[in-house]
């Protein structure tokens, strides 16, 4: 934001992307597993988002399961799911690329997720403080937070809602179709 606002004080025009992109997007993260980055305001700018923090070792871990159908639902919608590998709670993989295998392999998971960082307290990476300021932080692993087309962070759901959660997909329903 601070960009756009420095364009629009400078009398230049801001992109629309820019316009929808919170401070707490405006970051660039390692994938997990791999040198290739992503920068959120560039990759998802003005798009709907499900962020999760994961975990390889955690009872919830097969929601990655579900995860991986959302993203399938609703890519074409225009959601973006992202995990963000946590440790956190210590039921993370010590190793990124056993992590890695869990996550693409055993779940077969395509939608990105993030290198193993902190999503909680002073520690936690900028998309996670953003969060946990809006909404809480995680208590435990997989927590969904469901953020806007225009970056509000709509909702947080702790570990026992599952992403075949009515609940999380009327939400999800709403951000994607009938909200932006």
């Amino acid at each position: 934001m601070k960009r756009t606002l420095l364009a629009l004080t400078l009398g230049m025009t801001a992109s629309a992307t820019t316009l929808a992109c919170p401070e707490f997007l405006n970051t660039e993260m390692r994938k997990l597993s791999s040198k290739d980055t992503v920068n959120f305001c560039e990759s998802y700018a003005g798009k709907p988002m499900l962020i999760v923090n994961t975990a390889s070792n955690c009872g919830y871990t097969p929601q990655f399961t579900g995860l991986e159908q959302l993203h399938q639902d609703y890519k074409d919608k225009g959601l973006v799911v992202v995990g963000f590998s946590s440790d956190d709670f210590f039921q993370e993989e010590n190793d990124e690329a056993d992590a890695a295998t869990v996550c693409f392999e055993k779940y077969d998971v395509s939608f990105p997720v993030m290198a193993t960082t902190s999503v909680r307290g002073r520690n936690a990476n900028p998309v996670f403080q953003g969060l946990g300021e809006a909404k809480g932080y995680p208590r435990w692993n997989f927590n969904k937070y469901v953020v806007s087309g225009s970056g509000e962070v709509v909702a947080k759901f702790g570990s026992g809602v599952g992403p075949d959660s009515s609940e999380l997909r009327d939400l999800i329903d709403e951000v994607t179709v009938g909200g932006e």
